[in-house]
């Protein structure tokens, strides 16, 4: 598979743990056909040490292309053996993680956000994953972290990267990390979105490709984005909590193509013979009921019945009659009125018409770049 065949990544679904797993992405795909999924970030040790069981962690139906292999690490031999290992299954690009801020990741592990602070390991990693594939790289990161939080540093961490290793293509999370052991969650909350360094990137990296996250919670701010001039928006959190109100819109809005007419109960529908083929088939009862529900809370978000339909999953979790997708939504699914089930997506819903509005306003001075700083770090 290539990048090359596939729609751009105007419109991705960001990485996250937990979240984004082959079962999400199952139903993500069957809703919007264009969206570029990512998997969660995989340790690079995880592959590697998990070869005799690689299917679970990598294995993907067809379907889900165009798809992005996320991976961390700091050790240049597993991210290569871990490359190695994942070109067998297809992916349409790989992405290093150079954003998680969690003391897990960060602190104890030492990648993540951490490798912003050495963009030299940096480009020497890239140079392995792009070495190791055939397929594009990628990296995604925060626009600073901690008090190393400048507009002239985050370009330097782009030029030096871009410039030491063959990566074009960057995502920026336009908040810097706090890595003062705060929560994730906070370190989506705390630290001030600056969407004026990602726009002054466009405009001092006029070869290099960058997709905006962070922030933006539909469609509509989605392309308010583009119209901006973005290259790419990725969008986390709206497009798990607010699944079909998000990606429903993805292929006509932002893809410009025909409105399928696809309706709630034709998702489930479909989801529903993936997940009665895929039940209790890892073993020890893995992927299990809970697993395959999980991505569909927020299917029915601000819809009549919501909460009702939550309540029932939660009974019917513990019933030992409830043994198929099948049984479970027949057992849940009656407290979603028919005209939920059975009508279209909505029009596409407003956002806030000021995100992007004053942002080249805002822009920071020029860059300039330091050839030799460059120079002196490849050789150092």
């Amino acid at each position: 598979m290539g990048a090359e065949q596939y729609r751009p990544p105007l419109f991705s679904v960001a990485p996250m743990m937990e979240w984004t797993d082959k079962h999400y992405r199952t139903v993500a795909r069957i809703i919007s056909k264009h969206a570029w999924l990512y998997t969660e970030m995989l340790a690079a040790e995880t592959i590697v040490y998990q070869q005799g069981n690689l299917d679970r962690f990598l294995a993907f139906p067809s379907e889900q292309h165009p798809i992005v292999l996320q991976i961390g690490g700091n050790n240049l031999d597993n991210i290569a053996k871990a490359t190695q290992l994942a070109n067998a299954y297809g992916f349409d690009e790989i992405n290093l993680n150079c954003g998680c801020p969690s003391a897990k990741v960060a602190g104890h592990g030492c990648f993540g956000a951490r490798l912003m602070l050495d963009p030299k390991f940096v480009s020497e990693a890239m140079s392995v994953i792009a070495a190791n594939t055939d397929v594009p790289v990628s990296v995604k990161c925060r626009i600073g972290v901690d008090d190393h939080d400048s507009y002239n540093e985050l370009c330097d961490f782009i030029y030096k990267v871009s410039s030491l290793s063959p990566t074009k293509h960057f995502i920026i999370h336009s908040r810097k990390a706090l890595l003062n052991g705060i929560s994730p969650a906070d370190n989506r909350r705390i630290p001030p979105l600056k969407y004026e360094y990602y726009y002054a990137l466009l405009r001092d990296f006029p070869d290099l490709r960058f997709t905006i996250n962070g922030g933006i919670d539909c469609v509509d701010e989605v392309n308010a984005a583009l119209r901006e001039g973005a290259h790419g928006v990725m969008v986390g959190r709206a497009a798990y909590n607010n699944l079909w109100n998000t990606l429903a819109h993805v292929d006509s809005a932002v893809y410009g193509e025909p409105s399928s007419g696809l309706t709630r109960r034709q998702v489930l529908e479909q989801y529903q013979v993936y997940g009665d083929a895929v039940l209790g088939t890892y073993g020890n009862n893995r992927p299990n009921m809970r697993e395959l529900i999980r991505p569909l809370s927020g299917f029915f978000y601000s819809e009549p019945g919501n909460s009702l339909w939550k309540r029932k999953a939660d009974a019917a979790f513990l019933k030992k009659n409830i043994t198929t997708v099948k049984s479970f939504f027949e057992e849940t699914l009656v407290a979603i009125p028919d005209a939920v089930l059975d009508s279209p997506v909505a029009e596409l819903p407003s956002g806030r018409k000021d995100l992007f509005t004053k942002v080249r306003g805002l822009l920071p001075p020029p860059y300039e770049t330091r050839t030799e700083d460059v120079v002196v770090n490849s050789q150092s």
